[in-house]
């Protein structure tokens, strides 16, 4: 009689982290007891992925500050020390900043040279082959497009953005069945991607598949809409946190708002 399964044996955290694999040397650390330290790190760089897969650069900055403050609290942790060998956190941080300072540059040349560090850097490489690949889409340059953006699901096979721009790729060859499979690849990669719901929902109008293209385009929708909300709120936090004075008015505000209260109540 046979005993129960054996349970898989763990991948060891150290092969996670040099293949950059972030979401499963998390996990991995988590379920081997590694310290607080290398959890809080790793989960933090799994943060910082998640966040430039999605082009939100406050969430990223965000996560990038808890893996520096998670290097701070190492102490002589070796793990962590070949971590900040390999993600350093200024390096990275002035490669989410090149990102974001690029997004409006149309000359090809000139996003090669600005994005020179972000390729250089692991985390951002994948989201500098996608940026340059929409470019060579938007000047009609339809296979280079497609060549860079195989270069960054090679960097990255969970960049949904940059397979979605493989799909729109299909879709302006009129392959509209080829778009369809990617999209729903790209929704199996994030079923929370607003973009994936629309352009698949175009891609089933497309093949007259209408009603199921309205309900996936309206679900796109809402979800763009949360994204939104998402983002700006984001972004007012980072302001917030970035500025004293910003952050004066905002107890001065409230302040001023409890006085209110306290006058109307005494009042009454």
């Amino acid at each position: 009689m046979s005993g129960p399964p054996e349970t898989p044996a763990l991948p060891p955290v150290r092969e996670l982290v040099a293949t950059g694999d972030w979401r499963r040397a998390a996990i991995t650390a988590r379920l081997a007891g590694e310290t607080a330290a290398v959890q809080e790190a790793l989960g933090a760089l799994d943060g910082v992925q998640d966040a430039v897969r999605a082009r939100r650069y406050p969430s990223a900055r965000r996560a990038l500050g808890d893996y520096r403050r998670a290097l701070e609290d190492a102490g002589g942790e070796p793990l962590l020390a070949g971590l900040r060998a390999q993600v350093p956190p200024d390096e990275v941080l002035a490669a989410l900043n090149a990102l974001e300072g690029s997004q409006k540059e149309t000359d090809p040349a000139a996003l090669q040279e600005r994005l020179l560090g972000a390729l250089a850097q692991p985390l951002t490489r994948a989201e500098a082959l996608n940026m340059q690949g929409v470019l060579h889409a938007v000047r009609g340059e339809a296979d280079d497009a497609r060549r860079v953006l195989d270069e960054a699901r090679v960097a990255d096979p969970g960049h949904y953005r940059a397979l979605t721009n493989l799909g729109n790729l299909d879709m302006e060859a009129g392959r509209f069945a080829e778009a369809e499979a990617v999209y729903r690849e790209v929704l199996r990669l994030n079923p929370d991607y607003d973009g994936g719901h629309h352009n698949l929902g175009v891609a089933l109008r497309r093949q007259g598949k209408v009603a199921e293209g309205v309900r996936s385009i309206r679900r796109g929708q809402r979800l763009a809409m949360k994204r939104s909300k998402d983002d700006t709120d984001a972004e007012m936090k980072e302001r917030f946190a970035a500025s004293p004075a910003l952050r004066n008015l905002r107890w001065g505000l409230l302040a001023g708002l409890g006085l209110i209260v306290y006058l109307a109540l005494r009042g009454g």
